[in-house]
């Protein structure tokens, strides 16, 4: 993966931004609630870098990174977990994954996404459609990825996570995902936050806190303020004495790389390999769908992969 430069970021800038991205995991009430709290203003602007979006666009793919990011909270060892969509919509689609390790990476299926007319708001639904969600883990041991779809009801991707886990796993939930935008159009915050009941969290309370998180004021604007995760957990929800158990870096990452690449061409029928080999274009260029990173093999590559099979 090859990251592209933030306008106008020195590596200082850079490096600070980065150190901000984390994800805090929480309890509330005594641990019948259990929660995350996402700083992911660097990796939203890195994903919209490197992808080069636009504002629509960034705001569609960063609160699915957002999304997913929190999803993976509790994923232990050598696992993932995966957001797709399927829709009707301008946006036709999305893939998103996290991993264990707190990398994030993803990508829209149409860009730019087209619009008729300038948007009035952030309300996202038109562009969506009908459509399904996909909620993919890929665990350690397993031979196969678990798959769960649901029908997109709401076109608001924090909205279709809460019924994911509320129609699937039976687990009441809610989300609050937020990208904050300057009047330049550039990201200075987004951020994002859920909470699940547990077993033997009384209805009353699981509806409070849901209604609490869905009213919470703009968190990417929080962020972009300067407030801490921490800090806005403690003041939101001190009522019900916040409990922090762990915290990690979250990053946009991607590990494609030229051999990756490579080996995607060497699989390919020989037939084709040789017609490529034979009338290029060279360079050839493949594009990692995940990150953006586009990668050149010249004829002299191409060949050597030919001659290896």
């Amino acid at each position: 993966m090859i990251k592209k430069q933030i306008y106008a970021e020195s590596l200082k800038e850079r490096l600070l931004a980065s150190a901000k991205d984390r994800l805090y995991n929480f309890l509330l009430a005594d641990g019948v609630i259990r929660g995350a709290v996402l700083h992911g203003t660097h990796m939203v602007n890195e994903m919209r870098a490197n992808h080069e979006l636009g504002i629509l666009e960034t705001l569609v793919l960063g609160r699915a990174y957002l999304g997913v990011a929190l999803m993976s909270y509790n994923i232990k060892g050598i696992e993932s977990i995966s957001l797709k969509i399927d829709c009707s919509g301008p946006i036709k689609g999305l893939t998103v994954e996290a991993n264990t390790f707190g990398e994030v990476r993803g990508f829209l299926k149409n860009v730019p996404i087209p619009i008729d007319k300038p948007m009035e708001n952030f309300d996202l639904s038109p562009f969506f459609g009908a459509g399904f969600l996909s909620v993919i883990r890929h665990m350690a041991d397993a031979k196969q990825p678990f798959t769960s779809k649901i029908t997109l009801e709401y076109g608001n991707i924090a909205q279709d996570l809460a019924n994911y886990y509320l129609t699937s796993e039976q687990i009441p939930t809610a989300f609050n995902l937020s990208i904050k935008y300057d009047k330049k159009g550039h990201v200075t915050g987004a951020g994002g936050l859920f909470l699940q009941a547990m077993p033997g969290a009384a209805e009353s309370l699981a509806a409070e806190l849901e209604e609490l998180v869905v009213r919470l004021p703009s968190l990417g604007e929080a962020f972009a303020g300067g407030q801490e995760p921490q800090g806005l957990i403690q003041a939101v929800f001190n009522k019900y004495t916040p409990r922090f158990l762990a915290n990690k870096r979250i990053e946009f990452m991607c590990h494609c790389g030229p051999e990756r690449l490579r080996s995607i061409l060497k699989m390919l029928p020989i037939d084709e390999l040789q017609d490529i080999r034979d009338k290029g274009p060279f360079p050839l260029e493949m594009r990692c769908h995940f990150c953006n990173t586009l990668y050149h093999f010249s004829r002299e590559e191409i060949q050597q992969i030919y001659a290896e099979r």
